[in-house]
């Protein structure tokens, strides 16, 4: 029986972010569509509990002898070590072998060009060792995917190589349609308030939005509180400092840290607006996963959240705080508006499945001598 091997490893990074969400969903989606004969299963580095990485339906996981630094430096230096007997492999992020056996089919999912449009937003060494995997992807992977075109597009323009390009969305996850997980909603939530959701670092742009309530504020208007969903990354950004240096009253802006996704899902629908004001994306999901939900998007003009939207959201100039104060101002007074952002939304969002996703990617999968139209 063929064997569909995927690289979980993103789950267990200290701070997973988007691209460990695109993992968690897509084992369980690669499961349910999985065509007839082949099974799922998943590897991950070597640690002291790997419960994370165990799908219902899926085999393993399969771990790896070495720890995640390791087995970074032996693929980052090309040693040929392959994590195991499988007719696919789909390594969800950059981390993936650095060569592939003859017999067996590689896919690697790269979810943004930032390391060369925005390498600012990044760390040195993250821009160094995402431009070398990407590179290497390229060069070595069957297939490499990207969640939209506007990703594609920049690839082509960054970085050759002969891998396939092949452009699959990601999906909202069901539970953001599901009014059942109100139940979970975290208590203490105001009456109204502004969602951002995200890891809190530079390319997120929540200086940008903390700026723009000061600006609201200083217009003598009282905007709701802004609740900040989402771990602590790289960069120091301190959001409550800044918004007492912007000037905005003490509990303006409150940070709830990392929320498990029953609360997530809760209190993305409970918010007033959802705010994207990135500086770069290579998807946007807090976007598609507020929509699903009919809550009403505010986002940059970045063009993969503009292409993600579709015209079902505000958009405002990336890094304008004026623009977004503007616009946040417009659309907190005018509830017929977010009524009718939140019906475009849903519509948006029901365009998108991950079962959709998975179809897309077992096509690639499958796409090899013995195993088409399997």
């Amino acid at each position: 029986m063929p064997q569909l091997l995927v690289i979980a490893e993103q789950l267990f990074a200290p701070v997973p972010g988007g691209t460990g969400r695109y993992t968690e969903q897509l084992v369980p989606a690669l499961v349910a569509t999985a065509p007839r004969s082949w099974s799922v299963g998943t590897v991950v580095c070597r640690h002291s509990d790997v419960e994370r990485a165990r799908f219902d339906g899926a085999h393993g996981p399969r771990v790896l002898p070495l720890p995640r630094r390791a087995m970074t430096l032996l693929w980052q230096y090309g040693v040929r070590y392959w994590p195991g007997d499988a007719a696919a492999v789909h390594a969800p992020t950059p981390f993936a072998p650095p060569f592939k056996p003859r017999d067996a089919r590689l896919t690697v999912t790269v979810h943004d060009t930032v390391p060369w449009t925005h390498p600012e937003t990044l760390t040195p060494r993250g821009v160094r060792w995402h431009k070398a995997t990407i590179a290497r992807a390229m060069h070595v992977a069957d297939a490499v995917v990207v969640p939209t075109q506007a990703v594609a597009d920049d690839l082509a323009t960054c970085v050759n190589g002969p891998a396939r390009v092949e452009v699959i969305p990601h999906a909202a996850a069901e539970l953001f349609t599901d009014p059942r997980v109100d139940e979970a909603r975290p208590p203490g939530l105001p009456e109204q308030f502004l969602l951002a959701v995200g890891t809190l670092e530079p390319r997120k742009g929540i200086d940008v939005l903390i700026s723009a309530l000061g600006r609201l504020h200083r217009t003598g208007a009282e905007p709701p509180p802004l609740l900040l969903a989402g771990p602590q990354g790289w960069g120091g950004l301190d959001p409550v400092a800044l918004a007492e240096r912007t000037g905005l009253p003490s509990g303006a802006v409150r940070q709830l840290g990392a929320i498990g996704d029953d609360e997530l899902a809760a209190t993305v629908r409970a918010a007033t607006a959802v705010v994207v004001p990135s500086r770069a994306e290579g998807f946007g999901l807090p976007v598609l996963e507020a929509m699903a939900c009919g809550t009403p998007v505010v986002h940059s003009d970045v063009p993969a959240l503009v292409e993600v939207a579709a015209g079902a959201g505000e958009v405002v100039p990336v890094g304008d705080d004026t623009a977004l104060a503007e616009t946040l101002g417009r659309l907190l007074g005018d509830q017929r508006r977010r009524a009718v952002l939140a019906e475009a939304g849903r519509r948006r969002a029901a365009e998108f499945s991950w079962q959709r996703t998975a179809e897309s990617l077992w096509k690639l999968h499958t796409e090899q001598a013995g195993f088409a139209g399997s």
